[in-house]
């Protein structure tokens, strides 16, 4: 098929398909306009019951906290299975050096990226440090701050090489951060339940109101969240790297008959 028949295909399909979409866009409610009681409920509610401004948190951590544990550990089997996938077709004994291609020459790190690495570098892991530790009062949460803080630990990768990364990046310690994220959030439910309440009911102070600190148990499971976000993804980042590297020899000591 030709290019200009693909065109005058897609002219046509849109021409057909113009009175279907502008029936449903004139349909639509105003821009802004409540479209349902589900979203003034929660902002009726959430100030008065759990002190905080971000209603977001608010449903994630509490009127939804059995549907985000559910999300949390969808997050942790995505991982492991992603994990499991590139460590079987890969192997796990490789060596420190990166690896290379044949005839294809290493262009040197220039100054400007360097640079650049380390000034945004701790930028970005306050940025998300922020971004998590205010989840009950701004936009934000451990979710959002949890990406954004493993995606700094790849500006140290890009600013000082590999080696130096995998040193200050410990696989065993995200994993015990992602797995201990999602039991900590997990174990947020089980407490109120030994103190005779619901799962997930609140048993904390709940703090001042667009204060920091609000919340009550929404703290502790924003923070399994974080440790959970953070260690899971920063591991996603880890195994695609370790792709790079050079496989060990075979002959050499310690190798274990390479990958």
């Amino acid at each position: 098929m030709s290019p200009r028949t693909r065109v005058a295909l897609m002219a046509l399909v849109g021409a057909c398909l113009a009175p279907a979409v502008w029936s449903i866009a004139a349909a639509l409610p105003p821009f802004g306009a409540p479209t349902g009681a589900y979203g003034p409920t929660v902002n009726a509610l959430g100030p008065p019951l759990r002190h905080v401004s971000n209603m977001v948190s608010a449903v994630n951590f509490d009127f939804r906290g059995v549907d985000t544990l559910g999300e949390e550990f969808m997050l942790l089997g995505a991982v492991t299975g992603a994990v499991l996938l590139l460590r079987g077709a890969r192997g796990e004994d490789l060596a420190d050096a990166a690896g290379r291609v044949a005839g294809r020459r290493v262009e040197p790190r220039s100054s400007a990226v360097v640079l650049v690495c380390h000034l945004l570098g701790p930028a970005i892991l306050v940025l998300g440090l922020y971004m998590a530790l205010h989840a009950t009062v701004t936009p934000g949460g451990g979710f959002q701050g949890g990406v954004v803080i493993a995606s700094g630990f790849l500006l140290v990768y890009l600013g000082e090489g590999y080696r130096p990364w995998r040193a200050l990046v410990r696989s065993r310690a995200l994993a015990v951060a992602e797995g201990g994220g999602a039991l900590v959030f997990a174990l947020a439910g089980f407490w109120p339940m030994l103190c005779g309440q619901p799962y997930f009911a609140n048993v904390l102070p709940l703090g001042v109101f667009r204060d920091m600190l609000s919340g009550g148990l929404m703290l502790v499971e924003n923070a399994g969240v974080a440790l959970a976000v953070t260690g899971g993804f920063a591991i996603l980042f880890l195994e695609f790297l370790e792709e790079t590297r050079a496989p060990r020899p075979r002959d050499e000591p310690g190798s274990g008959g390479g990958a």
